[in-house]
């Protein structure tokens, strides 16, 4: 039987995780890590009530954790101890915050990986265009270089939220925020051969989701990432082209194009200016590049 302490801690854990889903609208998968950062952290320092956890019990976590996941996954798991920590301080639980004062591990900084404009044309036309599945998947490949949408952006696309007319698309992104992204008229036209394939086939193109599997369901971003893996292949393309790639394209070839960078932060849906600037690092990489090969003296 838990003692009231394991029952408090279990229901500390719990208001927690509702704060998450209904406050800070935190994807289940996303809240389901997180909870288990936390429950490692008490299991690491042996304590069952969060009011026990000291600074130096969250350092000897983080010291054992160093070699055996990376500093990206460290990185986020002391993020998911401070949010639970802060959310116990706001609640009266706790009075202090043990992870005040304790550095967050540095990260190497690594540029965004892109496609150039060849990589991008063949992996456009690797899809079948005389299949339902084939006009499909060229249709979320358009989008997804068109729009740079995040991969659960795209699976969330409604038929209803696409205007044609005004070459737009009202997306919902991180924190269940809408944005209306453009999106460019071979993506329109991909998208119109889709919907006509899918009207052929007898399925609903009024309403609900857009990009569908073969039983008829809503495409998971796994899937996505799955076929288009699949294409990258048969395109011949050596670039690594995930989902978010092809996000990362479409900021980088607007950049080199002359786009300003605050339009593609609105573009992309980021909250910080900073999360776009790594973009430049990309252009100035490129750049260089161009410099030492065609520069006398480089």
């Amino acid at each position: 039987m838990a003692t009231r302490t394991e029952r408090a801690n279990a229901d500390a854990l719990a208001a927690w995780a509702t704060h998450l889903r209904a406050e800070q609208h935190v994807s289940p998968h996303t809240s389901r890590a997180y909870l288990s950062d936390v429950r490692q952290l008490l299991a690491a320092g042996a304590v069952t009530d969060p009011r026990e956890v000291r600074a130096d019990t969250i350092r000897h976590w983080l010291r054992e954790l160093d070699g055996v996941a990376d500093r990206a996954s460290i990185a986020r798991k002391l993020a998911a101890v401070r949010g639970f920590f802060r959310f116990l301080v706001d609640i009266g639980r706790v009075r202090r915050d043990p992870t005040l004062g304790i550095a967050t591990p540095k990260l190497r900084r690594k540029l965004p990986v892109h496609l150039t404009l060849d990589e991008v044309d063949r992996l456009l036309v690797a899809p079948a265009a005389d299949t339902l599945l084939g006009l499909r998947d060229r249709a979320f490949i358009e989008v997804l270089y068109s729009s740079g949408l995040r991969v659960g952006e795209l699976v969330g696309l409604d038929w209803e939220r696409i205007d044609a007319d005004a070459g737009a698309l009202r997306v919902l992104g991180k924190g269940r925020k809408e944005r209306v992204v453009p999106v460019g008229r071979p993506a329109l036209r991909a998208l119109a051969a889709y919907r006509d394939g899918c009207r052929g086939a007898g399925h609903e193109t009024a309403r609900g989701a857009v990009f569908r599997n073969h039983r008829g369901g809503r495409l998971t971003a796994r899937s996505v990432a799955r076929l288009l893996e699949r294409h990258v292949l048969v395109s011949g393309t050596t670039a690594k082209a995930t989902p978010h790639a092809l996000r990362h394209t479409f900021a980088t070839h607007l950049l080199g194009a002359g786009a300003d960078l605050r339009a593609i932060q609105e573009l992309l849906g980021h909250a910080s200016l900073s999360t776009t600037q790594r973009y430049t690092h990309v252009d100035l990489r490129r750049l260089m590049e161009v410099y030492d090969r065609a520069h006398p003296r480089a």
